[in-house]
Protein backbone atom coordinates (compact mmCIF):
# COMPACT_ATOMS: atom_id res chain seq x y z
CA UNK A 1 0.00 0.00 0.00
CA UNK A 2 1.21 3.63 -1.14
CA UNK A 3 1.00 6.51 1.56
CA UNK A 4 2.18 9.90 2.05
CA UNK A 5 3.45 11.29 5.65
CA UNK A 6 2.91 15.28 5.51
CA UNK A 7 5.82 16.59 8.19
CA UNK A 8 4.54 20.05 8.49
CA UNK A 9 8.01 21.56 10.53
CA UNK A 10 10.99 22.94 9.30
CA UNK A 11 13.54 19.81 8.62
CA UNK A 12 17.30 20.78 9.53
CA UNK A 13 19.94 19.49 6.96
CA UNK A 14 23.34 18.44 8.02
CA UNK A 15 24.91 21.02 6.22
CA UNK A 16 23.00 23.87 7.82
CA UNK A 17 20.70 24.44 5.39
CA UNK A 18 16.96 23.17 5.75
CA UNK A 19 13.55 22.34 4.14
CA UNK A 20 10.58 23.88 5.32
CA UNK A 21 8.49 21.26 5.27
CA UNK A 22 8.65 17.22 4.38
CA UNK A 23 6.56 14.99 2.13
CA UNK A 24 7.81 10.70 2.49
CA UNK A 25 6.27 8.82 0.04
CA UNK A 26 6.35 5.21 1.20
CA UNK A 27 4.81 1.68 1.12
CA UNK A 28 4.21 -0.96 3.28
CA UNK A 29 3.34 -4.81 2.85
CA UNK A 30 1.74 -7.07 5.68
CA UNK A 31 0.28 -6.15 9.35
CA UNK A 32 2.29 -5.05 12.29
CA UNK A 33 1.62 -7.98 15.20
CA UNK A 34 0.80 -7.52 18.43
CA UNK A 35 4.38 -6.97 19.83
CA UNK A 36 5.66 -4.76 17.14
CA UNK A 37 8.32 -7.05 16.37
CA UNK A 38 8.13 -7.96 12.92
CA UNK A 39 9.52 -5.06 11.22
CA UNK A 40 11.44 -5.07 8.26
CA UNK A 41 12.14 -1.78 6.83
CA UNK A 42 13.52 -1.69 3.22
CA UNK A 43 16.07 1.13 2.41
CA UNK A 44 16.74 1.57 -1.70
CA UNK A 45 19.38 2.76 -3.99
CA UNK A 46 19.61 5.32 -6.13
CA UNK A 47 17.00 5.18 -8.85
CA UNK A 48 14.57 3.05 -7.06
CA UNK A 49 11.39 3.94 -4.97
CA UNK A 50 9.75 3.28 -2.12
CA UNK A 51 7.79 0.20 -3.81
CA UNK A 52 9.99 -2.69 -2.50
CA UNK A 53 7.89 -5.60 -3.79
CA UNK A 54 8.09 -3.83 -7.03
CA UNK A 55 11.43 -3.44 -7.71
CA UNK A 56 12.90 -6.21 -5.41
CA UNK A 57 10.21 -8.75 -6.01
CA UNK A 58 12.27 -11.69 -6.02
CA UNK A 59 13.23 -11.12 -2.44
CA UNK A 60 9.48 -9.01 -1.59
CA UNK A 61 6.41 -10.62 -1.37
CA UNK A 62 4.51 -12.89 -0.84
CA UNK A 63 5.93 -16.82 -0.83
CA UNK A 64 9.48 -14.79 -0.59
CA UNK A 65 11.53 -14.86 2.37
CA UNK A 66 10.94 -11.14 3.10
CA UNK A 67 7.19 -12.18 3.21
CA UNK A 68 3.88 -10.15 3.85
CA UNK A 69 2.20 -12.73 5.40
CA UNK A 70 4.96 -12.89 8.26
CA UNK A 71 6.70 -9.28 8.03
CA UNK A 72 5.26 -5.44 8.14
CA UNK A 73 7.33 -4.56 5.42
CA UNK A 74 8.38 -0.78 4.77
CA UNK A 75 10.02 1.03 1.97
CA UNK A 76 10.24 4.90 1.69
CA UNK A 77 11.25 6.66 -1.03
CA UNK A 78 14.72 8.85 -0.10
CA UNK A 79 14.07 12.67 0.02
CA UNK A 80 15.75 14.40 -3.18
CA UNK A 81 14.16 11.54 -5.00
CA UNK A 82 10.98 11.66 -7.68
CA UNK A 83 8.62 9.23 -6.29
CA UNK A 84 6.83 11.39 -4.45
CA UNK A 85 9.58 12.49 -1.45
CA UNK A 86 9.93 15.87 -0.72
CA UNK A 87 12.64 16.63 -4.18
CA UNK A 88 13.78 18.97 -6.87
CA UNK A 89 10.82 18.61 -8.39
CA UNK A 90 8.45 19.63 -5.31
CA UNK A 91 7.07 22.81 -4.87
CA UNK A 92 8.70 25.17 -2.40
CA UNK A 93 6.62 26.77 -0.24
CA UNK A 94 8.32 29.40 0.34
CA UNK A 95 8.54 30.60 -3.57
CA UNK A 96 5.50 29.33 -4.61
CA UNK A 97 7.22 27.29 -7.37
CA UNK A 98 9.52 23.96 -8.01
CA UNK A 99 12.79 23.85 -6.37
CA UNK A 100 14.51 22.47 -9.64
CA UNK A 101 17.71 23.51 -9.20
CA UNK A 102 17.44 25.20 -5.97
CA UNK A 103 17.67 22.29 -4.07
CA UNK A 104 19.35 22.17 -1.66
CA UNK A 105 22.36 19.83 -0.76
CA UNK A 106 21.65 16.58 1.25
CA UNK A 107 23.37 14.05 2.28
CA UNK A 108 22.97 10.14 3.60
CA UNK A 109 22.40 11.21 7.37
CA UNK A 110 19.54 13.43 5.99
CA UNK A 111 17.87 10.83 4.77
CA UNK A 112 18.37 8.79 7.41
CA UNK A 113 16.65 11.65 9.74
CA UNK A 114 13.74 11.80 7.59
CA UNK A 115 13.21 7.44 7.77
CA UNK A 116 13.06 8.21 11.85
CA UNK A 117 10.98 10.56 11.44
CA UNK A 118 8.53 7.95 9.54
CA UNK A 119 9.33 5.48 12.00
CA UNK A 120 8.26 7.80 14.75
CA UNK A 121 5.37 8.49 12.67
CA UNK A 122 4.43 4.91 12.08
CA UNK A 123 4.70 3.85 15.84
CA UNK A 124 7.69 1.85 15.14
CA UNK A 125 9.99 1.62 18.71
CA UNK A 126 12.11 -1.30 16.88
CA UNK A 127 13.20 -2.70 13.54
CA UNK A 128 13.83 -6.53 13.10
CA UNK A 129 15.64 -6.21 10.35
CA UNK A 130 16.60 -3.13 8.03
CA UNK A 131 18.22 -4.03 4.67
CA UNK A 132 19.59 -2.35 2.31
CA UNK A 133 21.80 -2.61 -1.05
CA UNK A 134 24.59 -0.01 -2.44
CA UNK A 135 23.33 3.43 -1.49
CA UNK A 136 20.60 1.21 0.96
CA UNK A 137 23.07 -0.21 2.67
CA UNK A 138 24.75 3.61 3.46
CA UNK A 139 21.56 4.58 4.87
CA UNK A 140 21.02 1.02 6.50
CA UNK A 141 24.53 1.51 8.64
CA UNK A 142 24.02 4.98 9.24
CA UNK A 143 20.80 4.74 10.98
CA UNK A 144 22.30 1.80 13.11
CA UNK A 145 24.91 4.67 14.39
CA UNK A 146 22.02 6.93 15.04
CA UNK A 147 19.58 4.89 16.62
CA UNK A 148 21.29 1.60 17.65
CA UNK A 149 18.87 0.83 20.51
CA UNK A 150 15.76 0.14 17.50
CA UNK A 151 17.78 -1.67 15.09
CA UNK A 152 18.09 -5.99 16.09
CA UNK A 153 19.36 -7.22 13.25
CA UNK A 154 21.37 -5.59 9.70
CA UNK A 155 21.33 -6.95 5.93
CA UNK A 156 23.82 -5.45 3.72
CA UNK A 157 24.59 -5.94 0.15
CA UNK A 158 27.14 -4.37 -1.90
CA UNK A 159 27.69 -1.46 -0.12
CA UNK A 160 30.66 0.21 1.76
CA UNK A 161 31.74 2.01 4.95
CA UNK A 162 32.92 5.47 3.15
CA UNK A 163 32.37 6.20 -0.91
CA UNK A 164 35.30 5.37 -2.71
CA UNK A 165 37.48 7.92 -5.14
CA UNK A 166 35.98 5.51 -7.68
CA UNK A 167 32.61 5.88 -7.01
CA UNK A 168 32.83 9.92 -6.64
CA UNK A 169 34.48 10.13 -9.69
CA UNK A 170 31.93 8.12 -11.62
CA UNK A 171 29.41 10.35 -10.16
CA UNK A 172 31.74 13.38 -10.86
CA UNK A 173 31.53 12.33 -14.63
CA UNK A 174 27.59 11.22 -14.53
CA UNK A 175 26.99 15.16 -13.36
CA UNK A 176 29.45 16.65 -16.14
CA UNK A 177 27.70 15.17 -18.61
CA UNK A 178 23.88 16.30 -17.02
CA UNK A 179 25.57 20.05 -17.16
CA UNK A 180 26.62 19.70 -20.37
CA UNK A 181 22.95 19.67 -21.05
CA UNK A 182 22.12 23.66 -22.19
CA UNK A 183 18.35 22.85 -20.66
CA UNK A 184 19.79 21.95 -17.44
CA UNK A 185 19.03 24.70 -14.84
CA UNK A 186 16.50 25.75 -16.39
CA UNK A 187 13.36 25.85 -14.50
CA UNK A 188 11.58 22.93 -15.96
CA UNK A 189 10.77 19.48 -15.10
CA UNK A 190 12.66 17.71 -17.92
CA UNK A 191 15.41 19.95 -17.70
CA UNK A 192 18.47 17.92 -18.67
CA UNK A 193 17.18 15.07 -19.62
CA UNK A 194 20.08 14.57 -22.71
CA UNK A 195 22.55 14.64 -20.02
CA UNK A 196 20.58 11.81 -18.02
CA UNK A 197 20.36 9.83 -20.64
CA UNK A 198 24.16 10.13 -21.28
CA UNK A 199 24.92 9.97 -17.10
CA UNK A 200 22.93 6.65 -17.11
CA UNK A 201 25.09 5.23 -20.08
CA UNK A 202 28.21 5.90 -17.73
CA UNK A 203 26.45 4.19 -15.51
CA UNK A 204 25.29 1.04 -16.73
CA UNK A 205 29.40 0.37 -17.82
CA UNK A 206 29.75 -0.20 -14.11
CA UNK A 207 26.58 -1.66 -12.73
CA UNK A 208 27.28 -5.08 -14.93
CA UNK A 209 30.96 -5.64 -16.26
CA UNK A 210 33.56 -5.92 -19.15
CA UNK A 211 33.05 -9.69 -19.67
CA UNK A 212 29.14 -9.28 -19.56
CA UNK A 213 28.19 -6.58 -21.78
CA UNK A 214 30.97 -8.76 -24.16
CA UNK A 215 28.86 -12.03 -23.68
CA UNK A 216 25.42 -10.11 -24.14
CA UNK A 217 26.07 -7.64 -26.27
CA UNK A 218 28.52 -8.64 -29.11
CA UNK A 219 27.45 -8.66 -32.83
CA UNK A 220 27.43 -11.88 -34.64
CA UNK A 221 27.17 -9.63 -37.66
CA UNK A 222 30.86 -9.10 -38.29
CA UNK A 223 30.43 -6.87 -41.65
CA UNK A 224 28.80 -4.33 -39.81
CA UNK A 225 30.55 -0.75 -39.21
CA UNK A 226 28.00 1.23 -37.08
CA UNK A 227 24.28 0.42 -35.34
CA UNK A 228 25.83 -2.01 -33.03
CA UNK A 229 24.16 -3.92 -30.60
CA UNK A 230 25.85 -2.65 -27.38
CA UNK A 231 25.44 0.45 -28.45
CA UNK A 232 21.87 -0.03 -29.03
CA UNK A 233 21.54 -1.29 -25.72
CA UNK A 234 23.15 1.39 -23.98
CA UNK A 235 21.18 4.40 -26.02
CA UNK A 236 17.80 2.19 -24.83
CA UNK A 237 19.10 1.78 -20.93
CA UNK A 238 19.12 6.01 -20.88
CA UNK A 239 16.18 6.29 -22.30
CA UNK A 240 14.35 4.11 -20.13
CA UNK A 241 15.63 5.98 -17.21
CA UNK A 242 14.86 9.53 -18.72
CA UNK A 243 11.38 8.19 -18.59
CA UNK A 244 10.90 7.48 -15.41
CA UNK A 245 12.98 9.77 -13.66
CA UNK A 246 14.70 13.34 -13.53
CA UNK A 247 17.86 14.92 -13.65
CA UNK A 248 17.98 17.12 -10.64
CA UNK A 249 17.29 14.14 -8.65
CA UNK A 250 19.93 12.20 -9.96
CA UNK A 251 22.72 15.17 -9.31
CA UNK A 252 20.90 15.38 -5.81
CA UNK A 253 21.26 11.78 -4.86
CA UNK A 254 24.18 11.28 -6.50
CA UNK A 255 25.93 14.40 -4.47
CA UNK A 256 24.41 12.67 -1.06
CA UNK A 257 26.15 9.62 -2.20
CA UNK A 258 29.82 11.63 -2.40
CA UNK A 259 28.97 12.71 1.17
CA UNK A 260 28.92 8.92 2.55
CA UNK A 261 31.38 8.97 5.18
CA UNK A 262 30.49 6.76 8.80
CA UNK A 263 33.29 8.32 10.29
CA UNK A 264 32.88 11.86 9.37
CA UNK A 265 32.60 13.38 12.71
CA UNK A 266 32.16 10.27 14.63
CA UNK A 267 35.94 8.76 14.79
CA UNK A 268 39.41 8.60 13.51
CA UNK A 269 39.03 5.67 11.16
CA UNK A 270 36.07 3.45 9.15
CA UNK A 271 37.62 0.85 11.35
CA UNK A 272 36.43 2.57 14.88
CA UNK A 273 33.22 3.56 13.70
CA UNK A 274 32.30 -0.05 12.45
CA UNK A 275 33.54 -1.41 15.56
CA UNK A 276 30.15 0.79 16.96
CA UNK A 277 27.57 -1.26 14.96
CA UNK A 278 27.23 -4.19 17.60
CA UNK A 279 24.09 -5.68 15.42
CA UNK A 280 24.39 -8.80 14.00
CA UNK A 281 24.81 -8.45 10.08
CA UNK A 282 24.48 -10.18 7.32
CA UNK A 283 26.81 -8.83 4.30
CA UNK A 284 26.41 -9.78 0.80
CA UNK A 285 29.02 -8.86 -2.25
CA UNK A 286 29.04 -9.97 -5.66
CA UNK A 287 31.83 -11.36 -7.12
CA UNK A 288 32.05 -9.07 -10.01
CA UNK A 289 31.07 -6.14 -8.74
CA UNK A 290 33.36 -3.40 -10.06
CA UNK A 291 31.26 -0.60 -8.89
CA UNK A 292 31.17 -1.60 -5.24
CA UNK A 293 33.81 -4.40 -5.45
CA UNK A 294 34.17 -7.12 -2.94
CA UNK A 295 37.49 -6.14 -1.06
CA UNK A 296 34.75 -3.10 0.06
CA UNK A 297 32.51 -5.66 1.52
CA UNK A 298 35.43 -7.69 3.19
CA UNK A 299 36.78 -4.95 5.04
CA UNK A 300 33.38 -4.24 6.37
CA UNK A 301 32.97 -8.02 7.16
CA UNK A 302 36.89 -7.60 9.16
CA UNK A 303 35.55 -4.89 11.08
CA UNK A 304 32.14 -5.13 11.98
CA UNK A 305 32.05 -7.04 15.49
CA UNK A 306 29.01 -9.38 14.21
CA UNK A 307 28.82 -10.13 10.41
CA UNK A 308 28.47 -12.84 8.36
CA UNK A 309 29.98 -12.88 4.84
CA UNK A 310 28.76 -14.50 2.22
CA UNK A 311 30.30 -13.62 -1.60
CA UNK A 312 27.47 -14.63 -4.12
CA UNK A 313 29.47 -15.67 -7.94
CA UNK A 314 27.57 -14.25 -10.28
CA UNK A 315 28.38 -12.20 -13.54
CA UNK A 316 26.10 -9.89 -13.05
CA UNK A 317 28.12 -7.29 -11.49
CA UNK A 318 26.25 -4.64 -9.18
CA UNK A 319 23.11 -5.24 -9.91
CA UNK A 320 23.53 -9.34 -9.30
CA UNK A 321 22.12 -8.08 -5.59
CA UNK A 322 18.71 -7.37 -7.40
CA UNK A 323 19.54 -10.33 -10.10
CA UNK A 324 20.21 -13.21 -8.06
CA UNK A 325 17.23 -12.85 -5.96
CA UNK A 326 17.54 -16.70 -5.46
CA UNK A 327 20.61 -16.89 -4.24
CA UNK A 328 20.32 -13.51 -2.00
CA UNK A 329 17.06 -15.05 -0.67
CA UNK A 330 18.43 -18.05 0.41
CA UNK A 331 21.51 -16.87 2.07
CA UNK A 332 19.21 -14.37 4.02
CA UNK A 333 16.73 -16.91 5.19
CA UNK A 334 19.04 -19.30 6.26
CA UNK A 335 20.68 -16.66 8.26
CA UNK A 336 17.01 -15.34 9.85
CA UNK A 337 16.53 -18.89 10.82
CA UNK A 338 19.84 -19.02 12.95
CA UNK A 339 19.01 -15.56 14.36
CA UNK A 340 17.26 -15.79 18.01
CA UNK A 341 13.31 -15.08 17.57
CA UNK A 342 13.81 -14.93 13.84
Amino acid sequence: MQNSYHYDQAFTLENGGSLPELHISYHTYGQLDADKSNVVWICHALTASGDAAGWWDGLVGEGRTIDPARHFIVCANIIGSCYGSTGPLSIDKTTGAPFHNSFPLLTIRDMVQAHILLRRHLGIEEIHLLAGGSMGGYQAMEWALAEPQRIRNLFLLVTSAAESAWGIAIHTAQRLAISADQSFGTAADNAGAAGLKAARAIGMLTYRNPALMNKQQTDTDTSKTDDFKASTYIQYQGDKLVSRFNAYSYWTLTKAMDSHNLARGRAASAEAVLQQIAQPVLLVGISSDILCPPHEQRFLAQHLPLCRYEEIDSEYGHDGFLVESEQVGQRLQNWLEGLTGA
